[in-house]
Formats: C-alpha cells, structure tokens, sequence
C-alpha cells in the first residue's frame, strides 16, 4: 500500500508538469512528513550531495561535451560521409546511409539525444534532398539515434554503473552485440519498407576510389572508439577517464580539421553545462527519493509478495520489462534508472538476474521511451528541425519499436548473447 501511495503521488506531481527533479524530491520529503520522520532535513543534503559526487559521475558530463564538439567540430560530417560511400546503394539508399552512421557515429558519443540532434540535422536535409518524405526521414533518424547509448561508450551504462556498482568496463562490453543487432535489425526493417514503399536510393556503388577517400576523411573519428575502448581494456584508463580522453581527443580533430573555432569553445561548454546540471540536479533528488525506498524497506515488501505468488526469474522479469516500458511514456530516462533502480536491484539479487545483462535490457527498454511521446526525447529532438508533429513521427516510428523490442526481449531471455565479450575479455563473476 506504501510503495503503491508513494508512485501514485510521484506520478500526480509528473502529470501536472512539476519538474522532474522538484516532483521526486517533493515526493520523498512529503513521505518522510506524513511517515513522521523529522531527521529527513538533515539527511536531505547529504543524500543529494552524494547523489553527485561519485567518481564515475564525472564522465557524464565529459561524454555530454564530446557529444557537442564533435557535432560543431565537422566529426559528423566525415562520418556520414563515409557511411553513404559504404551503403548507399543498398535499399533504402541514404535510409540505410542514416542507420549505418548512428552505428559508427555511437562509438564516439554515448548519447541519443545528441545523435539526433547533431548527426540528425545532416541526415534530414540529405534524405530530404534524395527524395525521401521528411515525416519518414525523422522516424528513422529518430529511431537510429537510439543505437548510441547501446554501443559504448554510453552515458546511460555510466549512470547504471554509477547507481548499482555494476563494473562500468563490462557494460561497455556487454552493449556492443546487443547495439550491432539493433542496427542490423533497423537495416533490413527499412530495406522492407524501401522495397515496398519504393524509396530512393543511390543509383550506382561507390567506386573503391571514392569509399578509400571517404575512409580517409573519417579515419581519425573511427579511431575515437579503438581509443576508448583499447584503452579501457588494457587499463590504460577508467570508463571515467575515457571520457575526458575523447573529449580532448573531440577538441584535437576539431581544430585539426579548422571546423572547431577557439571562439566556438565557450558556447560549446556552457550549453554542455545546462545539459549535465539539469540531469545532475535530476540525480541528486533521485538519491534522496532512493533513501526514502531503502529506509522504508520497499524493496524486501515487493519481494515478500513476489515469493508468496510463487513468481519465477522469469515472470519477474516480465513484470520488471512491463514497468519500464510504461514508466517510458512519461518519464525520461534518466528519471526512471533513479526511481526504480534501488527497489529493482534487490529483486534481481533474489531471483539471479544478471545485473550486467539487466543494465543492457533497462537501457534498451528506456530508449524505446524515447520514442513515445508525450516524453520521447529523441522525438522531441528530431521534431524541433524537421517540423513534422510529434505523432505522425511516433506513428512512423513504430516499425523500428518493433525491431528495438524484439532485441530487448532477446536479451532478457537469452543473457549470454551480451555478457559473452564481456565474459570472453573480462571473465565471468
């Protein structure tokens, strides 16, 4: 009755437009009240405190600049260039050219968001200019963009890591099949949709001339994520470090390629400063509303009740995939790994759920949030240029919804799909 009251009052204060992080924080502050726990003043900015101070935290923000340089800093460009060389003729044309640049283009910036809204802009205007209709060219940017935060790096595998302890290196290894089968999965989803509905595509192949030019261009970009993963692998640095890494890394092609102004540089810092403030204010409310879920012993109630049904890993985690995907349509991503993390992750301890193959299936989960509204940030990014309403792009989204679920669930039942680079590289538990 508690844990139902709690989201019930969370979910009223979200429904009526109060911000995130003042809706959770509210929520646990008006809990302790009505519970008659005076000491939650003193513990509110302690817990919020170290909500935000974590070492690994510190690549969020760094992974959120890159992200930003790289897409004032003409890195986008070369990667979409090489791209259309390798796949534009295929069916589908600059469709597939679109897929096949979120891949390369998410092994740099870890974020969806800012595939969108940065690869995105480009990826538009050049389907639009081969013929594409702009409604369809933006569901399936939108949908592509989701591949970044599956292939590492990714900023959600930091977040996840940075609540539950789970190893942030294996995260980063456990997402890359699981992010190759979803661009593999959008590929021939689109190739079925091209051949039906007749979209453009290239009229000839690339000449071996033009894809060896096209590599050049894009070769230092296609090193970013060689460097971050190789480094992290071999030691060399954190997942943490990794992102002040390519961050400088962004800032070195940027003038090297004289697309990255020195004048370019402050806007670039302050925007990617509102971005990590907003979602670290976010974590810091989050932390105090995990505080209030532990102390009053939510998780242990939902557990007694799972076990006195006789419910199984399975049915467990098809209760767990049922939350998250409805929690998706409200909520943002971020909000929902802060939410239901400290009362998921006792349960998944009790019924031997794979906390690293559960990071990849939450992720995956989440970003098929993104593009539901009336809170699908990836659809609210592509919109904001394409103009084309935010539910005709989430109606044209759907085919690839599919193709994100049918992966998801087959990572959620199937574990050692994503845990066998990293149990191949890393070792097992």
């Amino acid at each position: 009755m508690l844990t139902a009251a709690i989201f019930a009052t969370l979910v009223f204060f979200l429904a009526v437009n109060i911000p995130v992080a003042i809706a959770i924080g509210f929520t646990s502050a008006l809990f302790f009240v009505l519970l008659g726990d005076s000491n939650f003043l003193v513990m509110l900015p302690n817990r919020m405190y170290y909500g935000t101070t974590g070492f690994t935290l510190i690549a969020i923000p760094f992974f959120i600049f890159a992200g930003n340089l790289m897409n004032v800093g003409g890195i986008t460009d070369r990667i979409f260039g090489f791209a259309k060389a390798l796949v534009g003729r295929m069916p589908g044309g600059m469709g597939q050219v679109n897929i096949m640049a979120s891949i390369l283009f998410s092994g740099m910036s870890g974020s969806a968001v800012a595939d969108a809204a940065g690869l995105g802009r480009i990826e538009h205007k050049a389907m639009v200019d081969n013929g594409y209709e702009p409604v369809v060219s933006a569901a399936l940017i939108a949908s592509s963009s989701i591949i970044g935060p599956v292939i590492p790096p990714s900023i959600c595998f930091v977040l996840y890591g940075a609540i539950t302890g789970a190893s942030v290196a294996k995260l980063f290894m456990a997402g890359f099949i699981p992010g190759i089968l979803l661009g593999i999965g959008m590929m021939i989803a689109l190739a079925v949709l091209a051949k039906k509905n007749n979209y453009p595509r290239s009229e000839r192949m690339a000449t071996f001339n033009e894809l060896w030019t096209s590599f050049k261009r894009a070769f230092l970009p296609l090193m970013a994520p060689v460097i971050i993963i190789g480094g992290i692998m071999t030691g060399f640095f954190t997942p943490t470090e990794a992102s002040v890494v390519v961050s400088f890394y962004a800032i070195l092609l940027g003038f090297l390629y004289k697309d990255l102004k020195l004048k370019d540089l402050p806007n670039i810092i302050f925007t990617s400063i509102k971005q990590s403030t907003g979602l670290l204010f976010i974590m810091a409310a989050a932390n105090f509303f995990g505080w209030l879920v532990i102390y009053q012993k939510l998780p242990d109630s939902i557990i007694t009740s799972l076990v006195s049904f006789g419910a199984s890993d399975t049915a467990v985690l098809w209760i767990v995939i049922g939350v998250i995907l409805l929690m998706g349509c409200f909520l943002d991503g971020n909000a929902i790994f802060m939410i239901t993390l400290p009362i998921f992750m006792p349960i998944l301890v009790m019924f031997n759920i794979d906390p690293i193959n559960f990071g990849v299936v939450m992720t995956l989960l989440i970003m098929i949030g993104n593009l539901t509204p009336p809170v699908g940030m990836c659809l609210f990014a592509v919109e904001s240029f394409a103009q084309v309403g935010i539910m005709p792009l989430a109606k044209r989204c759907l085919p690839y919804m599919i193709v994100i679920l049918a992966v998801t669930l087959i990572m959620a039942f199937n574990p050692q799909i994503a845990l066998f680079l990293p149990n191949l590289v890393m070792g097992g538990e």
